[in-house]
């Protein structure tokens, strides 16, 4: 059964597949519905996956518009499954109450899976409106299932019989599994009265539409709006592989002029930070950091108020004092003080230093105007990137258009792959022959010694219809039902992971070069899906990234750390014409420059974490969002030369789904371990590649998923409680007062 409390916006969960050895013909027999059913569906989205490795989604045989059927018949099969636990005349077990619901519902997983692949990186056509269709009954099928007083009442005699009387022992994986189920079905309102489930429902269902017309009008500003420029010397500034793929842009959006800047980070990104033209500059800040606040069909603050009203509903109607308090209920923070508390701590020494990064910029921007004989300007928004890479040059000499065509895109998969090899023996090996769901995706085997440990899909390019950012997603959890505890070789159902991006791709023949920042959210989802194939678990609702959403990115983060190493940076870091690999004095101005911009990049991924914290921690249902936005912003000291990252009108973590909402701090409380946990590497023998250090991680973190409390989890890695302070040294910060 597909995880209803821990499905994360970055990583959605899949269904899982009996286990099967990877050169399987077919996958296990499954009837397509119980026999209480009298009818079947033909159709490849129901059926149980062929092929290879256990069998992998059939991407190639979808029929879109056989998706709202599917989804009514699966959604049927599922509840008749879910019934017949609960009707069980049998005495209440693990086995046939909790074992069971973790096996329960995969034609569904399934059918998810594959769905949730179009709605992300192909949504153009029908798939909209189907998505529109499907979220609420998706949200009601979820509701009947931890409403199902019966389904509760069995799950609640066997905690007692393992908690309270202790007449049941079970081990520490199914315990906890048992626990962690019977306080997620309370979360979910098992208690409410018949009234009261019933208004739940309608919220649950109601905030399932309010998603989806919220992202969908996200996707729709971010087709819409295109910067388009016919004069190449507007383009001064920027590098030939960048005005190539901006050329490219163009033909693919229509070609209205001969280059496009398209309304996505990783197209914004480049020209702010080397185009001339500052009018320009301006325009493309504009359209990007307005998405969904034009007053226009796509405005979506009026979504974002009913959101917050019904998130208020909710958290009344289930006894929480906010929306903040029942998310974080299960998390490391627990509480929203803890995670203000933690924010606030690195807010003001991040502000202070915007204001010397700012300081530096006009010095050099009042410099070049007294020089050309012009008006001085001020620094604002749209000029941060541009004069912060003047500052860099000034600084450490260090220009990074000259790092730009060491960062080759295939050459950075090898270098993550790389370090796999070099820290977890996971080796990839592309196959052929696999179904994708578009021709930009390549597959891989992944295994560790030789044997098979899961498949690794990537889809590298941006295209109409594909949500910007990038993303990593389960297609299928590793879990090892049925085998004891602590088996050393688990013939597990082996995981199915994917990592998505946006890099635009060059018009030309030649290597796609990336940006620094880029590289480093390779790196970052590449640790995601690290943690995904490095899972040993036996329950699939245990498996891999099914962690606490503050725990969830420590992984990730840690990973980014090893794309700067002389090691990584000597050996994949080559020149795209000459292949000579990356100076040793460059790689030093990287190395001296690490911390360069902390200010910048803190303050604006901090300001949304406390926005998001603010919103949903205190009755907010009748803010003007707008003002709500400046308010809070000036209220906390806001530096008016930069923007948040996400403006909250196109805040796709808060409000795309409940998955980030009150949760968006956890990258600061990932990245407090993240910071703590690459002083053990740089403090080991080895190094970054230290293998002691190394085989810890693997062993009590990837591999465990949320089988232990993530806090036990971390201290059995680093041997003590994280040291905070780490944090602050990592981004070259005064500790606060």
């Amino acid at each position: 059964m597909k995880s209803l409390f821990r499905t994360s916006f970055l990583m959605l969960s899949a269904g899982v597949l009996a286990a099967a050895a990877p050169t399987a013909s077919s996958a296990p027999n499954e009837p397509l519905v119980t026999a209480s059913s009298e009818t079947v569906m033909e159709s490849p989205l129901l059926a149980p996956w062929t092929g290879p490795y256990g069998g992998v989604p059939p991407f190639k045989s979808v029929r879109v518009d056989e998706f709202t059927a599917a989804f009514d018949f699966a959604i049927d099969a599922a509840k008749r499954e879910i019934e017949a636990i609960a009707d069980n005349p049998e005495p209440p077990t693990f086995e046939n109450t909790l074992l069971a619901l973790e096996t329960a519902g995969k034609m569904l997983d399934r059918l998810e899976t594959v769905f949730d692949v179009h709605a992300s990186n192909l949504n153009v056509g029908p798939i909209p409106d189907i998505e529109r269709s499907v979220s609420p009954k998706l949200s009601a099928y979820a509701d009947s299932i931890t409403q199902n007083r019966k389904l509760f009442a069995r799950i609640e005699s066997v905690h007692k019989d393992v908690f309270e009387t202790q007449t049941v022992e079970l081990e520490d994986d199914a315990k906890r599994l048992l626990d962690e189920t019977y306080k997620d079905f309370i979360r979910m309102g098992a208690r409410l009265s018949e009234e009261d489930k019933a208004k739940l429902s309608q919220i649950n269902a109601r905030l399932a539409r309010l998603f989806t017309d919220f992202n969908q009008s996200v996707l729709e500003e971010e087709k819409r709006h295109v910067t388009w420029i016919d004069d190449r010397n507007d383009l001064a500034g920027l590098s030939d592989s960048t005005i190539d793929s901006m050329a490219a842009a163009a033909k693919e959006k229509g070609g209205k002029a001969a280059y496009a800047v398209t309304n996505t980070r990783s197209s914004m990104d480049p020209f702010l930070t080397y185009a001339e033209n500052r009018e320009l500059r301006e325009i493309v800040w504009r359209n990007f950091y307005y998405r969904c606040d034009n007053g226009d069909e796509y405005d979506n603050k009026n979504i974002i108020r009913e959101i917050l009203h019904l998130r208020d509903q909710r958290a009344d109607l289930l006894g929480y004092p906010s929306h903040a308090h029942w998310r974080m209920e299960s998390t490391m923070a627990a509480q929203p003080e803890a995670a203000m508390d933690l924010m606030m701590k690195v807010w003001r020494p991040a502000v202070a230093r915007v204001a010397d990064e700012v300081a530096d910029m006009q010095r050099i921007a009042d410099a070049e105007a007294e020089a050309a004989g012009t008006p001085k300007i001020k620094i604002e928004p749209w000029d941060y990137r541009f004069y912060a890479e003047k500052v860099r040059k000034e600084k450490y000499d260090l220009d990074m258009a000259e790092v730009r065509p060491y960062l080759q895109l295939d050459k950075m998969r090898e270098a993550m792959m790389y370090c796999a090899s070099r820290l977890f023996d996971l080796q990839f090996e592309r196959v052929s022959g696999l179904p994708t769901f578009h021709p930009d995706v390549t597959v891989y085997e992944v295994t560790r010694h030789g044997d098979h440990v899961g498949l690794f899909y990537l889809d590298p390019f941006a295209r109409e219809g594909k949500r910007s950012g990038a993303w990593m997603t389960d297609y299928r959890e590793q879990s090892g039902i049925g085998l004891a505890a602590g088996e050393s070789n688990i013939p597990v159902s082996t995981p199915i992971v994917s990592n998505n991006s946006n890099f635009i791709p060059s018009s030309g023949d030649g290597p796609i070069l990336i940006s620094w920042d880029d590289a480093t959210t390779l790196f970052h989802e590449f640790g995601h899906a690290l943690h995904g194939l490095s899972s040993r678990v036996r329950y699939p609702s245990q498996s891999g990234t099914n962690v606490a959403r503050d725990f969830v990115e420590f992984p990730s983060q840690i990973l980014e750390h090893w794309l700067s190493t002389p090691d990584v940076l000597s050996k994949f870091a080559t020149h795209y014409e000459t292949g000579e690999p990356m100076p040793a004095d460059l790689l030093e101005k990287i190395q001296r420059s690490s911390k360069f911009n902390s200010g910048f990049e803190t303050t604006e991924y901090l300001a949304c974490a406390i926005l998001d914290m603010k919103l949903h921690a205190a009755d907010a249902k009748e803010v003007d969002i707008k003002e709500f936005e400046r308010e809070q912003l000036d209220a906390i000291g806001m530096p008016s030369e930069l923007p948040m990252r996400h403006r909250l009108p196109h805040f796709s973590h808060l409000f795309s789904s409940d998955a980030y909402s009150a949760g968006y701090y956890s990258y600061l409380w990932s990245d407090a371990l993240t910071a703590d946990a690459a002083e053990m590497f740089e403090q080991s023998e080895g190094g970054y590649f230290d293998e002691g250090v190394a085989n810890k991680l693997r062993d009590h973190v990837l591999s465990v998923g949320n089988t232990i409390d993530p806090a036990e989890t971390y201290r059995a890695f680093r041997g003590r409680d994280v040291d905070t302070a780490a944090l602050l040294r990592k981004r070259g910060f005064e500790a606060a007062e």
